[in-house]
C-alpha cells in the first residue's frame, strides 16, 4: 500500500525510515528540530542483520565503503591481562559476514544520499513539533523518531515512559592512531573501550560514576594499560562528548497507536493518523550491547516491509502497524534490558566475582 507519512526526527531510524517509505511509494516529509544534523564522530556498531535491512533499503554498498571490520577483541583487566575474547568471530561465523563499526558522519552521509536520490523527500530542519494531533490530522501516518525525549511519545502515550538515569557518566572520542588493542578494559566501577574505526583512527569510550572534567577523565584511568592514558593525554578534551547516561524507563506497551485521544474529544473526520515509535524514541538503551543504531535501522526495516505488504485503506495501515509491533517490541525490548543488565554486570564494584564469570565465557 501507498501514502502520506510524515518522519519527526532525522537521526538513524528516522532516515533509515523515510527511505523504506519512500522505496514502498509513499509520499514523505522529514522534519528535524535541530537546525544541522548531528555530526559527533562516535562510531556505530553494525550487527551483520542490520547490515542486511541496509541492504534492502539501498544503502548497504555506501555503508560498506567506510566501514571497518570488527575482529580480534578482549576483554581486559586494567593491566591488560586478557579475560575473555569478544564473540565477533563467532558473529562473522554464524552471519557469513562481520560486524562492522562506522562513524556516524559516514552512517549519516550513507542514509542522506539513499534519501536525496529520491529527489522528492523534503527534510526541513528546525521544524520543533508541539502539536502531534495537528501534525497527524493530514498524514496517513506519523513515525516518532526523534529520541529519548520524543515528543510523538509523549503526545500518544503520555509521559509515564521517559528518561531515566542509570548513574553513570560516559565520555567519548576519536584518536588520530591506530590502537593496538581492541576491546573493553573492565575496573571497579569503571570501563574503557577500544575498537577501529577508519583507518590511522580509533574509536574510544569510556564509562566513570562521576567525572565532570577531562583532567578527572584521565585521573580515573591512570596507570591503566597502554594505550589508554596514551589516548586521553593525545586527544583534544574539546573534541570529546560528554553525556550521563539514561534509558527508556519503563518499557513501552506498543510501539505503535492509533489514536491515544479519548473518542469524546475527536470530532467526525477528524481523527488524527495513526503513530509508529522507532529507535530511541521506542527503547532508548544503554550502549553497553553496542545496538543501539542496529534497533533503530531493524525497526525501520520491519515497519516498511510490513506496510509495503499491507493492503491499502485504514484497516491495512493498521495491520502492518500491528505486525510491525508483533515483529519488533518484544526483541527490541530485550534487547534494551540485556544492555541495561550488562551496564550492571561491568561497572559492578564486586570485581572478583565479575572477573571469575568474565573468564568462564567460551574464547
Amino acid at each position: 500500500m501507498t501514502g502520506t507519512a510524515t518522519v519527526v526526527g532525522a537521526g538513524i531510524g528516522g532516515l533509515a525510515t523515510a527511505i523504506g517509505l519512500r522505496r514502498a511509494g509513499w509520499t514523505v516529509t522529514v522534519l528535524e528540530r535541530r537546525t544541522e544534523l548531528e555530526r559527533y564522530g562516535a562510531a556505530f556498531g553494525i550487527h551483520p542483520t542490520a547490515q542486511s535491512a541496509l541492504d534492502r533499503l539501498g544503502v548497504g554498498d555506501a555503508l560498506r565503503d567506510h566501514a571497518v571490520p570488527y575482529r580480534d577483541a578482549h576483554i581486559r583487566t586494567p593491566d591488560g591481562r586478557p579475560m575473555a575474547r569478544l564473540p565477533l568471530e563467532r558473529i562473522e561465523s554464524k552471519a557469513g559476514r562481520p560486524e562492522l563499526l562506522i562513524s556516524r558522519p559516514y552512517l549519516l552521509d550513507a542514509l542522506l544520499a539513499g534519501l536525496d536520490a529520491f529527489g522528492d523527500v523534503p527534510l526541513k530542519l528546525g521544524e520543533r513539533v508541539t502539536d502531534v494531533d495537528a501534525l497527524a490530522a493530514g498524514q496517513d501516518l506519523v513515525i516518532g523518531a526523534d529520541g529519548i525525549r520524543s515528543a510523538v511519545r509523549t503526545a500518544r502515550f503520555g509521559d509515564r515512559s521517559g528518561p531515566r538515569r542509570v548513574g553513570t557518566v560516559a565520555w567519548i572520542g576519536i584518536a588520530d592512531f591506530e590502537s593496538p588493542v581492541h576491546g573493553e578494559t573492565w575496573g571497579s566501577g569503571r570501563f574503557f573501550g577500544l575498537t577501529p574505526v577508519e583507518p590511522g583512527r580509533t574509536n574510544w569510550y569510556a564509562t566513570v560514576p562521576e567525572a565532570t572534567s577531562a583532567e578527572e577523565l584521565r585521573t580515573a584511568f591512570a596507570g591503566w594499560h597502554d594505550p589508554i592514558p596514551r589516548i586521553l593525554d593525545a586527544t583534544d578534551p574539546a573534541t570529546w562528548i560528554r553525556y550521563e547516561m539514561r534509558h527508556l524507563h519503563p518499557a513501552l506497551p506498543s510501539f505503535v497507536s492509533a489514536d491515544a485521544r479519548p473518542a469524546s474529544r475527536v470530532s467526525a473526520g477528524a481523527r488524527p493518523a495513526p503513530v509508529a515509535l522507532v529507535g530511541d524514541a521506542a527503547h532508548a538503551m544503554t550502549p553497553n550491547l553496542g545496538q543501539g543504531a542496529c534497533t533503530a535501522i531493524l525497526d525501520a526495516d520491519a515497519l516498511t516491509r510490513a506496510l509495503a505488504a499491507a493492503p491499502p485503506g485504514p484497516a491495512g495501515i493498521t495491520g502492518a502497524l500491528r505486525a510491525y509491533d508483533a515483529e519488533r517490541r518484544r526483541s527490541a525490548q530485550r534487547t534494551a534490558f540485556g544492555s541495561r543488565t550488562l551496564h550492571r554486570f561491568m561497572s559492578t564494584e564486586r570485581t572478583r566475582l565479575r572477573d571469575a564469570a568474565v573468564r568462564l565465557l567460551p574464547g
